[in-house]
């Protein structure tokens, strides 16, 4: 466990820098490539919701840290989001082959909206028909054009658990 707990960090700090002094400073057609998010999640989905949440928290501090953004509000996106696809992995999803592409579609949208959301309450500038009109179908695009190399990635790094089989209960007496 604490293997994957130093890969995971590892992995996620890497990303994290990446998307700092790359990908930041890259506007393709109205939005920036997150290549944290789409590893977050690929990570959030082999591992769970807890751990999920626990590295989306750090990564999020990271990334407002780096950015010299508000502190807490990627964070609080990045765990909220990490969580739910924690939990899809834990339930149902983590064996489909469409849940990484299907957890990155819904958390770029959710992620958009609720950084919107967040910037609107802490009285920060922000144009809902730049974030939401124009740079979310790019902004997808981008996402999960990154899913695929991402997930094999972070898949080869932590390969999923293997689940326990139900056996059957004897009843003594």
């Amino acid at each position: 466990m604490t293997a994957d707990v130093v890969k995971a960090a590892a992995l996620l700090f890497v990303a994290a820098v990446i998307q700092v002094s790359l990908l930041s400073a890259i506007d393709l057609a109205g939005a920036v490539p997150n290549l944290l998010l789409v590893t977050l999640l690929c990570v959030a989905l082999l591992r769970g919701a807890i751990f999920g949440a626990a590295a989306g928290f750090v990564a999020g501090l990271l990334f407002d840290t780096a950015q010299l953004q508000t502190l807490g509000v990627t964070s609080l996106l990045l765990t909220v989001g990490a969580y739910w696809i924690g939990r899809y992995g834990e339930t149902t999803g983590r064996d489909r082959g469409h849940a990484p592409y299907l957890s990155v579609f819904v958390v770029t949208v959710l992620f958009s909206v609720g950084a919107l959301l967040l910037n609107y309450l802490l009285g920060v500038g922000g144009s809902a028909r730049a974030v939401l009109v124009d740079g979310l179908v790019p902004s997808l695009f981008f996402n999960l054009l990154l899913t695929a190399p991402v997930y094999a990635l972070v898949r080869r790094l932590l390969p999923p658990f293997e689940r326990l089989e139900a056996q059957e209960v004897r009843l003594l007496g």
